[in-house]
Parts: C-alpha cells; sequence; structure tokens
C-alpha cells in the first residue's frame, strides 16, 4: 500500500505552495547544475536501461540520455526558473452592486500524478514544472526507464535535502501495474492525473482513473500539399516534421496530397530517402513515386495505414481532390494534435487553420514545433489533446487552476 507516501506528498505540497518564488529558481538551477555534474552517473545509469531495450523498438530513442540531450534539459529547467511565477495572478477582479469584492487568483492544483513511459526527460521536466507552478509530483515510470528515472529522482531529492525543503515534493513510484492502479484511485491525496505515452497508455488512464485526468494525446499527424504550395518549402517541411525525431508525437505520420501537384510528389519526398523512410500511398501517389522513390520502400496502402502512428521511420500518403477532402480525411483519421498545410494562398490558409479541429495548426511550418519548449514556455508537461482546462502544450499556466477570494464587510443576501 502507498497510502503513506501518498499522505507525505500531499503535506509537502501545502508546504511547497508557501515556499518563496526566489528560493524555488534557486533549488531549480542547482538542480540544472547537478544534472550537468552528474551526466556520467546519468549515462551509466540510463545504460542499464538501454541494454534491456531491443535498439528496433520505437522506444529505445525516447529512451536514450545523451550529454547533448541532458545538456538540453538542464537548460529547459533553468528556462523554467528564469520564467514569472504563474501563482497568484489576478484573472479577474469585479466589485459587486453590493459592494463585494471579487478576485479569481491563480493557484496550483496540489500534487499531480503523472504515468509515463520510457522518457527519462519527462522526469526532470515534470519536476522543474511542477515546482515553480507550486505542486507536488507523484511519478509512476516505466521498467523500462527505471534505473534512469531513480537515479534523476536521487539528484533531485539530494538538491532539495541540500536546500532544506521537504523532500517528498517529488515521489517516484515502485514500476510495477499495482502501482499505477493506486495511483489511478488516490483520491483525497491527487487532484490530476495526466498520462504521457501510447495511445494504449492514455486511454487505460482515462478508462480507469477516479482522480481526473488531462490527456496528453497520441499524436496522428497530418501534412497536407495543397494545389498552390511551394514544392521546396514542401520538402523542407514534409522532411523535418517526418525524420527529426521519429519516436515523438508531433512527428509526420500521413502528407495529403493535391491531386493537381501529384507531379511534384517525388520532389517532396525526395529527402525522405536519406533517411529511409517506408511509404505507404494510395494508388495514384504510388504510380507518381515509381522509378523516383526507392522501390523496397514503396508499400501500397490500405485503410489501416491511415490513422497510424508510426513512431517509425514510416509514412503514409493520401491524394486528395480538395481541401475540404483533406480537412474531412484529418477530421476522421487525426488525433487532435498537430495538423499543418503547406500553401502559398491565404484564403485556403484560413480555411484549414480555422477548419482544422486539432491543438496545434501550422500553416508553411512543421508539426515538429509542437513542444513547450520551442513555444517559449520553458518546458512542457504532455501536450493536450482534448479541450477541457488545457489544449496544447502544458506549461506553468496550464497546471494551475484558480480560486476565488471575496472581500465583504458585512453584506447579507436576501431571502
Amino acid at each position: 500500500m502507498l497510502t503513506q507516501i501518498f499522505e507525505q506528498v500531499k503535506a509537502a505540497s501545502i508546504r511547497l505552495a508557501a515556499t518563496e518564488t526566489e528560493k524555488i529558481n534557486r533549488i531549480l538551477c542547482d538542480i540544472a547544475d547537478a544534472a550537468i555534474e552528474h551526466t556520467e552517473y546519468l549515462l551509466e545509469e540510463n545504460r542499464k536501461d538501454l541494454n534491456l531495450m531491443d535498439r528496433d523498438n520505437p522506444m529505445y530513442d525516447r529512451l536514450k540520455l545523451t550529454k547533448e540531450r541532458i545538456e538540453n534539459i538542464a537548460a529547459d529547467t533553468r528556462k523554467v526558473a528564469s520564467l514569472p511565477s504563474p501563482l497568484g495572478h489576478i484573472q479577474k477582479h469585479i466589485i459587486l452592486p453590493n459592494g463585494l469584492d471579487l478576485k479569481r487568483i491563480s493557484v496550483p492544483f496540489g500534487v499531480i500524478g503523472i504515468v509515463y513511459e520510457a522518457r527519462p526527460n519527462v522526469t526532470f521536466d515534470v519536476f522543474a514544472l511542477c515546482m515553480k507552478s507550486g505542486n507536488a509530483c507523484i511519478l509512476k515510470g516505466g521498467r523500462d526507464a527505471d534505473h534512469s528515472n531513480r537515479a534523476i529522482t536521487g539528484i533531485i531529492k539530494s538538491v532539495l535535502k541540500r536546500h532544506e525543503t521537504d523532500e517528498h515534493i517529488i515521489e517516484l513510484l515502485p514500476a510495477t501495474h499495482e502501482a499505477t492502479a493506486e495511483l489511478l484511485h488516490a483520491n483525497g491525496f491527487v487532484d490530476l492525473v495526466i498520462p504521457r505515452g501510447s495511445k494504449r497508455l492514455i486511454d487505460f488512464v482515462r478508462r480507469e482513473s477516479s482522480v481526473p485526468v488531462i490527456e496528453t494525446g497520441a499524436g496522428v499527424c497530418h501534412a497536407y500539399f495543397d494545389r498552390n504550395g511551394d514544392a521546396d518549402k514542401g520538402a523542407a517541411i514534409i522532411n523535418n516534421a517526418k525524420t527529426r525525431r521519429v519516436s515523438v508525437c508531433n512527428a509526420l505520420d500521413c502528407m495529403l496530397i493535391h491531386t493537381d501537384r501529384l507531379s511534384d510528389l517525388p520532389h517532396l519526398c525526395s529527402p525522405l530517402a536519406d533517411s529511409h523512410v517506408l511509404i505507404y500511398a494510395d494508388a495514384p501517389a504510388l504510380s507518381s513515386l515509381r522509378t523516383h522513390y526507392p522501390e523496397h520502400l514503396l508499400r501500397e496502402s490500405t485503410e489501416e495505414n491511415y490513422g497510424t502512428e508510426f513512431q517509425s521511420y514510416t509514412m503514409a500518403i493520401k491524394t486528395v481532390c480538395s481541401t475540404d477532402e483533406a480537412i474531412a480525411h484529418i477530421r476522421k483519421f487525426g488525433s487532435g494534435h498537430s495538423e499543418c498545410i503547406i500553401t502559398e494562398d491565404d484564403d485556403t490558409a484560413n480555411k484549414f487553420l480555422y477548419q482544422v479541429d486539432a491543438a496545434c495548426v501550422y500553416c508553411n511550418a512543421p508539426t515538429s514545433f509542437t513542444d513547450g519548449a520551442q513555444f517559449g514556455l520553458g518546458a512542457e508537461i504532455g501536450i493536450s489533446t482534448q479541450k477541457l482546462h488545457a489544449r496544447g502544450p502544458m506549461a506553468l499556466e496550464e497546471i494551475t487552476t484558480y480560486k476565488w477570494m471575496i472581500h465583504g464587510n458585512g453584506q447579507t443576501r436576501p431571502k
């Protein structure tokens, strides 16, 4: 039973909410320094996890830490420290005719539970964002990253101890299914659960949790090359969206191309061949690519190829006759994460931007930019694909809630 841990975190969250912002910033900067200082230790523990995973597993890249990635994690942590506190903001101020003075103030949720898979960077990111926003966090990582997560949590706790700050503002649960079940039913201790990982994990958490859940979605992302698209821009955008990091949720899964521009398809796909991207294409697209793209990397698509988050060097191509058809395809197969259009026509761009139902919609830029750090938010706790409370990259503001503070002077409500 994990009740004692939940009680300790809940108590720690109350003390954290009263901690001065300046102290929080110092702690976060020291954690960034500690990550750099302990790089070799973190890489050593990460190798223990990597040695247990097949290199061909799409999760391998997410699991892997490198010196450069640790430096980026430290930079993101310092960025979070440099941002203004999201707490205590007066969102609304109303004085009623009867003299009551109402203020809506931003406050922490309290305790946030995170269920995530093989992404050790999440441990750093979640803690930084939670601490800066006054939230304690309970982390439930997967077995695949357990050595890495425990090493990271240990470093964070050592810094907290040095600053005489309650170490229970972060707890890493055992990497077991039983721990997940307890976290999802920790009503009264945990205020919010956020899953980060595969569609299967997200669906499980949403279905099983009795604690409120914010979905951070699987990303089935599309790029629509319009009849008025610039071919050079399109080739660069599609290549970046597909190949920058194939295992992340903002990676491109399906390219839609207007039938009038099929002759440009070989040019649009040419950079993908360098990364050995396997393409599932419908009959018109397949015909256009024959003799122009490596034959062993071409397959005829089926319905099941659309709506798939590949998380690998694989993508689908679908030919459409209009922007309306492209939007309809996205409506049917998209996940509400990130979509883009490549076009030089402003009216078409605006139609796509306003009618596509997704958290992030781009014109002439790749979906790979859907990221809290890229949006200037410091880091992210996830990409929300739902419409309640938060949508898109969730950073400091998105992991706060609010309460009303009312000042009166003896007013009473009439019967």
